[in-house]
């Protein structure tokens, strides 16, 4: 399962008042684990930037004169999102640029819809925290990812911090370490920790009946409280 976490950057809040993307940042993730893979870029808007979107991202007109345009980097931004869910928080907003983008540049389709199935992780948040903020800053608070460089708006930064968020908002890991106490160097080779060869066999206890039927029902609650069950998905696409 191949998802990317998408983030823009604007020169306003309105794609319908003539506001253009100024940054985009994409972060790859595949079978729950960030690859490392990103898409960054700047984009040179040929218009003037609000000052309120300076105060939240700090990007100015003057940083952006020898940057592309977003139809010179199209298609190397659709091949990186194509066969990708999309993960995008307050997804309306980033869809709405994107899509403006798309029929300024001449693209068909121009619906970003059309190409990638497109997850908004704000909606999932506010279903599975009702009446609890849900903000980017919120969410990496609630779930102890570390935001402190973030302090101005960025594509790529916002990126990265919401694949953190997804993974552990969703239930899964971001990271999985296999060192000791005593650091990676002790008793490995090559960073492997090798277990005793005569070590005793591991017992292996199949669940009751009534241990299953306490699985499928928290799979159900799972379903209906997130509207979507991972673990479900998986053993599916594992089938």
């Amino acid at each position: 399962m191949r998802q990317v976490v998408l983030d823009t950057e604007t020169t306003g809040l309105d794609p319908a008042q003539g506001h253009r993307i100024i940054e985009i940042g994409c972060v790859e993730i595949v079978d729950r684990r960030i690859t490392g893979r990103e898409f960054h870029t700047y984009l040179r808007p040929d218009r003037e930037i609000d000052e309120g979107a300076v105060e939240v991202h700090g990007i100015t007109l003057a940083d952006l004169a020898d940057k592309p345009r977003f139809a010179e980097v199209l298609e190397a931004l659709l091949e990186f999102l194509a066969g990708a869910e999309l993960l995008i928080h307050n997804a309306p907003f980033d869809v709405g640029f994107l899509n403006h983008e798309l029929r300024l540049a001449g693209h068909e389709p121009a619906d970003i819809g059309r190409i990638c199935r497109i997850t908004d992780t704000l909606e999932l948040a506010r279903r599975l925290h009702p009446g609890q903020r849900n903000s980017l800053d919120a969410l990496c608070r609630r779930y102890g990812v570390d935001a402190s460089q973030r302090e101005l708006h960025g594509a790529l930064l916002d990126a990265r911090l919401l694949a953190e968020v997804y993974l552990a908002m969703t239930g899964g890991q971001a990271r999985l370490s296999l060192e000791g106490e005593e650091g990676a160097g002790a008793g490995t080779a090559g960073g492997i920790r090798r277990l005793p060869a005569r070590r005793p066999p591991l017992p292996v206890l199949a669940p009751t009946p009534e241990e299953l039927a306490a699985h499928e029902a928290r799979l159900d609650a799972i379903e209906r409280e997130a509207g979507r069950c991972l673990w479900r998905e998986l053993e599916a696409a594992a089938d």
